[in-house]
């Protein structure tokens, strides 16, 4: 993980009770004694996040409506220290390009927030980044807009804005606002059956892991149809990632002026060359792939600017 995540030494589950009590009804012993949760258990994985955002975040309300995708903290704060690493490189002279870039006058767009409003979390709180975050699903909009409002450390940096459906930029960047990036973690999958059956392959490797983890079966084993949580634009969309990136770069032509970098993830590897390909077609300047990993996991984002 980034050095500067504050996950990338594991979890202590018994910390993390102590400010957050509801998560200790999860815990129990690997065969080592440490304390551990069942990850396939959804409720578990939700009081887990619950109490990380509670220790090292001071967010100290954080709900989610039952369904709704309940992300691993640990990689969308890579994401945000990648972000944070990017600009210090490219927003300062040479020379300074150490200091980390902080404070109000960095400004974020998150698209796609959701309901658990995770990244501007993030940015916000490790950075003191003015983030806002969009989203085209009314429900998940009224949750992120909750948990901002909710805790005073992010409702005076943190926005939620509602999307129209079928844009990404438009409609939301207005013609007298300047963002210093823009993220995104765009839907994975091109149909609800790929969806469908990759939420099945991870119940099968958790239950798994489970097993040897606590010596013992976990109660997720035989539920080959868990859904661990997201609501099909969270989860997929026609052509998936690499269909909705490059409906961003082609919308980010028009904000060239008034965005500094735009940003998203991508989980396939192979979908970079074709973007970068298409991005140098629409005139973009500055192209930059930054690798994550997060053990064996490798993943990344995609970075680009006209000027």
């Amino acid at each position: 993980m980034h050095p500067r995540n504050p996950h990338k030494t594991g979890y202590d589950f018994e910390q993390l009770a102590k400010a957050y009590s509801p998560l200790s009804v999860h815990l129990a012993p690997k065969p080592d004694g440490k304390m551990t949760i069942d990850f396939a258990q959804p409720a578990a994985v939700k009081s887990l996040n619950a109490a990380l955002l509670s220790h090292y975040y001071q967010v100290h309300f954080w709900d989610i409506p039952h369904g709704y995708l309940c992300p691993a903290v640990p990689g969308r704060a890579d994401y945000i220290h990648g972000i944070a690493d990017l600009l210090a490189a490219t927003l300062q002279e040479p020379e300074n390009n150490k200091t980390l870039p902080s404070g109000k006058n960095i400004r974020g767009l998150d698209i796609g927030t959701g309901a658990n409003l995770i990244y501007p979390i993030i940015g916000s709180q490790s950075y003191g980044w003015q983030m806002v975050g969009t989203d085209i699903h009314e429900p998940s909009y009224q949750s992120a807009k909750v948990i901002a409002k909710s805790n005073k450390n992010l409702s005076k940096l943190v926005k939620v804005k509602l999307q129209k459906a079928g844009s990404i930029l438009n409609g939301i960047i207005q013609s007298d606002e300047y963002y210093t990036f823009t993220m995104c973690n765009p839907p994975f999958h091109e149909s609800a059956s790929a969806a469908m059956s990759g939420s099945r392959k991870k119940n099968k490797n958790l239950a798994r892991h489970a097993h040897k983890r606590r010596g013992g079966e976990s109660s997720a084993s035989n539920r080959d149809n868990l859904n661990f949580g997201g609501q099909h634009n969270e989860l997929w969309c026609e052509g998936g990632e690499f269909a909705f990136v490059k409906q961003m770069l082609t919308e980010s032509q028009a904000f060239a002026g008034q965005v500094e970098w735009f940003t998203s993830l991508l989980s396939k590897k192979d979908s970079v060359y074709g973007l970068e390909k298409f991005a140098k077609h629409l005139g973009v300047s500055d192209w930059r792939v930054i690798n994550m990993s997060q053990g064996a996991k490798a993943s990344r984002f995609i970075a680009w600017r006209f000027q």
